[in-house]
Order: C-alpha cells, then sequence, then structure tokens
C-alpha cells in the first residue's frame, strides 16, 4: 500500500509542477541518468578487474544476473538515487554513507580531501614521499623481494623460476601457497568462501611471505592488482615488474599450458581477455619496472629483467 501512496504523490506532484520546475526536474532526472551509468560503467570495470563473469559475481554476491546487467547497463534501483540525494542534501560524499566501519578520524578525512584535488603526476609523488617518510620501509631490503605482477601467460613462473635461480633467492608462487594454507584448490575456495574469502586469504598468505623471507623472487596471481590494499602492500614491500605481453600472446601461452579455466563457457574469450588487460593495465604500470615479453626469447626476455633489477 505505501508504494502505491508514493506513486500517488509523485504523480499529484508532478502536475502540479510549474514550468520552471518541470526544467528543473528535466535536468536533475538526467543528472541521475548520468550517475547511474557511470556507476554501472564502475560496476562493470571492477567486475573485469577481477576477471569475474557477471554469472560468478550473481552466484558470489546473492545479486540475479539480470538485476547486474540492469545496473551495468545504467538502470540502477531507484534507491541508489534516493541514498544519493541524502548525501548530496547533506554536503557529504556518497562513499560516506556507506562506509562499512566506524567514522574515519577527521584528519584523515581532510588528508583524503586534500590528495583528491591534487593533479595525477603529483599524487603520485606524494604517495612516493608518504612511504619514504611513513612507511618504515628499508629500501635494500625491498630491492631483494622481487614480485612478478601481469595476466596469466605472461611468463611469471618461468622467468620467476629462472631469475630467482640466477640471483640464488627462493621462487614462490603465491596462488600455490594460498592452496598450501588453505588446504584445498583455488577453485575450491572460490565455492566455498567467495571472492572476498580468497582476497582475505590472498593479503594473509602475502604477509607471511614478506615477514619470513628477506629475499624472494615471488609470482603473484593476475589479478592481487584488483585489491587496492593487497597490491599496496606488495608495492610498498617489494620491487614490482610488470611482465606484459599482447592479448594474443596471453591467450596463446594458456592454451598452450592446458587451461582454459580463464574464459570456460565464454564465446567471446579473447574480447573478455582484452577488456580484462585494458582496464588492469592502469593498475599494472604501477610497478617499478615493465618488462614486454612478446616476440623475445625467454633468455633475452630474463636478461632484460635481471637488468632492470640491477638498475633499481
Amino acid at each position: 500500500m505505501s508504494r502505491k501512496r508514493d506513486i500517488v504523490h509523485v504523480v499529484e506532484n508532478a502536475a502540479a509542477q510549474t514550468p520552471a520546475a518541470a526544467v528543473s526536474a528535466g535536468a536533475d532526472s538526467s543528472s541521475q541518468s548520468d550517475y547511474l551509468r557511470l556507476l554501472g560503467e564502475r560496476v562493470r570495470e571492477m567486475r573485469a578487474r577481477r576477471g569475474m563473469t557477471r554469472k560468478i559475481l550473481a552466484r558470489d554476491s546473492g545479486v540475479s544476473e539480470r538485476y547486474l546487467a540492469q545496473l551495468e547497463s545504467g538502470q540502477g534501483n531507484i534507491s541508489i538515487l534516493r541514498l544519493r540525494q541524502i548525501a548530496q542534501a547533506l554536503d557529504t560524499p556518497l562513499e560516506a554513507l556507506v562506509l562499512d566501519g566506524p567514522e574515519p578520524p577527521v584528519d584523515l578525512v581532510h588528508t583524503t580531501e586534500f590528495l583528491r584535488r591534487l593533479p595525477a603526476a603529483e599524487l603520485v609523488e606524494a604517495r612516493r614521499l608518504l612511504v619514504e617518510h611513513f612507511g618504515g620501509v628499508d629500501l635494500d631490503a625491498r630491492r631483494g623481494r622481487i614480485a612478478l605482477v601481469g595476466l596469466r601467460g605472461a611468463g611469471k613462473s618461468t622467468l620467476g623460476a629462472m631469475l630467482a635461480d640466477r640471483l640464488e633467492a627462493p621462487f614462490l608462487e603465491l596462488d600455490r601457497l594460498i592452496e598450501q594454507e588453505s588446504g584445498v584448490s583455488l577453485s575450491v575456495i572460490f565455492d566455498l568462501y567467495g571472492q572476498s574469502g580468497f582476497r582475505r586469504l590472498e593479503r594473509r598468505v602475502l604477509d607471511q611471505v614478506i615477514e619470513r623471507y628477506p629475499r624472494f623472487v615471488l609470482a603473484t596471481g593476475g589479478s592481487l592488482v584488483s585489491e587496492p590494499a593487497t597490491f599496496e602492500r606488495l608495492l610498498t614491500m617489494c620491487f614490482t615488474v610488470w611482465l606484459r605481453a599482447t592479448p594474443e600472446e596471453h591467450m596463446q601461452r594458456v592454451i598452450a599450458q592446458g587451461d582454459m579455466r580463464p574464459m570456460a563457457d565464454n564465446r567471446e574469450s579473447m574480447s573478455d581477455l582484452r577488456r580484462i588487460l585494458d582496464v588492469r593495465e592502469p593498475l599494472y604500470r604501477k610497478a617499478d619496472a615493465t618488462i614486454d615479453t612478446s616476440g623475445g626469447s625467454v633468455e633475452e626476455t630474463l636478461e632484460m629483467l635481471q637488468q632492470s633489477i640491477r638498475q633499481s
């Protein structure tokens, strides 16, 4: 009944609008449509960064695929707009209303607002200064911790093992360590605990690696960069290298390994792979060095990788 009353109330208000109010309402409607479109794009990009299909996201979130499709196409639930309107009325960012956890300290809020106003280039410098002054990082120790990032098929396992042998350091694969820690395979982890459960394990195991090993070469999972806190930890504590390849080479290498899991049940696998690479590229670029593994031999690429570490 309350919903019917709301509908009647809206109709009555609309009928009473002046021409000026109608223009204002039209502009507001356009603003709302733009907001929903951006929200949908953000959800879609975050899903792509994590390499999740809409079906997997629906399963993990308990939200129907149909609604996710509507959300990603810019047709989200009206309650989202109501929440935005409340945030605007309070003159506060929407994220402040949906924040999970206690109210942040005032100094953190002010610092965040200050950083938000900086141009992109100055943000990079600001982060570097913050890490140097407050990160408690031993730069010499950091150079001894090598972390390789990139999509599957970039050569992280092959080049990582060879590099570790040259440096006489242990070679570790984060995904294998996660399986050892949990006692089950990655697929079972996702089935039992979902994306969020896997991310918690990933962060815990990464912290254990940093604590236990003074030197190492670490091959990370391709989607680690999509988890901001974990990726920040990796960037701060390790010398990171993005192993880059073309989408075609990524696909060929994964197929050569006999593993089609990333693209299972997907008829547009190459299109999906390109989209995942596109949305993750800005994150991968935050690595200390980038090595293109396309075209050259393994030995040539290994030499470039070792040279980038020497120059750090």
